[in-house]
């Protein structure tokens, strides 16, 4: 797993990375990536352009997405007062890069 970027978003809660994704193959992303981040896989969808897979972060749940056709992936989570639960993550895929 190499991410090219991230960046982090307060207003949509989220954080955006940019990696090299396969989207017929996102598994081979998606897992080393909860790994990394020590989250568990709670849940996993997909339909004809999209990834959306449920993760348990220490009690937080998040959203990991892909677009294909946008060729985009973020997390994000529902409330505010878990953004730093991102910001944390942010800085530890950063130090992982």
């Amino acid at each position: 797993m190499k991410l090219q970027s991230i960046s982090l978003d307060p207003t949509s809660k989220s954080l955006s990375i940019v990696a090299d994704i396969d989207f017929e193959a996102f598994e081979l992303f998606a897992e080393p990536l909860s790994r990394a981040i020590d989250a568990r896989v709670i849940e996993r969808q997909w339909g004809a352009d999209r990834h959306q897979w449920l993760l348990d972060f220490e009690g937080t749940q998040i959203q990991l997405n892909y677009e294909f056709y946008g060729d985009i992936c973020w997390l994000s989570v529902e409330r505010d007062d878990e953004f730093e639960v991102l910001e944390f993550l942010a800085s530890l895929l950063e130090r992982q890069r």
